[in-house]
């Protein structure tokens, strides 16, 4: 069961938690934690550790208002030995080559202070509960802010910590989003991690199922920021989640699948605000919908490249040249499509065009287009269903589309518009496939 940072925001947040927690401590679960909403940017923002006396704040309000007098000391002391370790790192921040080493470690807090809080608030409520440090969990390597974990050292490692505790009916309560090296150094997963801890843990304890809690019931037709009428898909199949975290979906990590396919181990996304409602199930199958279409998801601040060489016609090679520009770069290429003497692709970090840009002119004419959006159809039997495409574009003919990809995916359907136009797009296309 992983609950997110909304789902932890405050007093009343953790105690719901722990409602929900209780309610399902006859199935063994494990807890994974994330830092209350809004500590994690405030520790990366960190210059001085006066500036996060509102944070720390924060956590001694919810232990004062859940725990009895001695224990909510007791965490408040937790809290500030956190303080002043953080305070330590912080002097150490400007060191450039552990930098990125050193910004883990002060990050890591946000997750070990939420997850000795809920444990024991679980512990008040009467469900036995421990605080697990997921760096004895999770092994990773020492890519620091973006960790890969080791999944042979990570799953011995939590069979090790955790079951010890399932079989004495305790529940672990682990902080999402960070590891260790096999050195003991602290790492991060990336930003939104936590959904992945609770994949890998779930696979390493061939869990029944993985419960990603959030503030919404679970996945929906579209972003209801922009679609608000957006209803809860029921199901979903692995391969339309993956397509639909990826394009834009904000509910579920793109990683957080990966864990879970592998194990065929069922992700279920619910809401903390409303845990009688059963959410999403994501699964190894699930049923065409009837309109064959299942979601829309977009994701703006998108910029498109056009490179346009007459040295491609019947040519071999070319692509090849061109992809080991970006990967030289190390920025990742979304959706592609090509012609006979164009390729034209999307980026969604554009950091470092400049200097790709530079090295694709040797290749040809080069086209950039920032201020872009990419649009994402999603279902299954979309390739196999007829008329799909022009309903699409008959629904936004007003509406300038560049990039369309088709047919490289059976269940999804791609394309780009101006950033500017894509929420009227996405209302327009939700209309006309769920409304009607």
């Amino acid at each position: 069961m992983k609950f997110g940072g909304t789902s932890v925001a405050d007093a009343a947040a953790f105690e719901n938690v722990a409602r929900i927690v209780a309610a399902q401590r006859n199935a063994s679960p494990v807890v994974v934690v994330s830092a209350m909403s809004g500590v994690t940017d405030s520790l990366l923002a960190a210059t001085t550790i006066a500036s996060l006396e509102g944070t720390f704040r924060r956590h001694e309000a919810a232990a004062r208002e859940l725990l009895t007098h001695a224990k909510a000391e007791e965490f408040v002391e937790h809290v500030n030995n956190a303080a002043q370790r953080i305070a330590q790192l912080l002097e150490a921040l400007s060191a450039e080559p552990t930098r990125k080493a050193t910004q883990d470690s002060i990050v890591a807090f946000g997750e070990t202070l939420s997850s000795a809080l809920l444990a024991e608030v679980l512990n008040e409520r009467g469900v036995a509960a421990r605080q697990v440090d997921a760096r004895r969990c999770i092994i990773t390597n020492d890519d620091y802010t973006c960790a890969a974990p080791l999944m042979a050292e990570t799953f011995s490692h939590s069979q090790q910590e955790l079951r010890p505790f399932l079989e004495t009916g305790v529940v672990p309560v682990l902080g999402g989003f960070i590891g260790a090296t096999l050195s003991g150094a602290t790492t991060t997963l990336g930003r939104g991690g936590s959904d992945y801890t609770a994949a890998i843990i779930g696979a390493a304890l061939s869990a029944s199922e993985i419960q990603i809690w959030t503030d919404v019931t679970g996945v929906l037709t579209a972003d209801p920021r922009v679609v608000p009428e957006a209803q809860t898909i029921e199901r979903l199949s692995y391969s339309e989640a993956a397509e639909l975290a990826y394009f834009g979906a904000k509910v579920l990590h793109p990683k957080t699948i990966q864990p879970a396919i592998e194990s065929s181990i069922p992700v279920r996304i619910c809401n903390s605000r409303a845990p009688e409602e059963r959410g999403t199930l994501v699964g190894p199958e699930t049923e065409t919908s009837p309109r064959t279409v299942k979601a829309i998801a977009h994701k703006s601040g998108v910029t498109t490249v056009q490179i346009t060489s007459a040295r491609m016609l019947g040519a071999y090679g070319f692509l090849r040249a061109l992809f080991e520009v970006f990967e030289k770069h190390r920025t990742v290429v979304d959706v592609v499509t090509t012609s006979e003497v164009s390729v034209s692709l999307s980026l969604d970090d554009a950091e470092r065009l400049p200097e790709i840009v530079q090295e694709l002119e040797v290749l040809g004419t080069v086209r950039v287009e920032k201020g872009r959006a990419i649009v994402c159809v999603v279902g299954e039997g979309l390739r196999g269903t007829p008329g799909i495409a022009g309903k699409v574009f008959s629904t936004i003919s007003d509406i300038n589309v560049s990039l369309i990809s088709q047919g490289a995916s059976s269940i999804n359907f791609t394309f780009a518009v101006e950033e500017a136009r894509v929420n009227e797009a996405v209302r327009r296309l939700h209309e006309e496939f769920f409304s009607h």
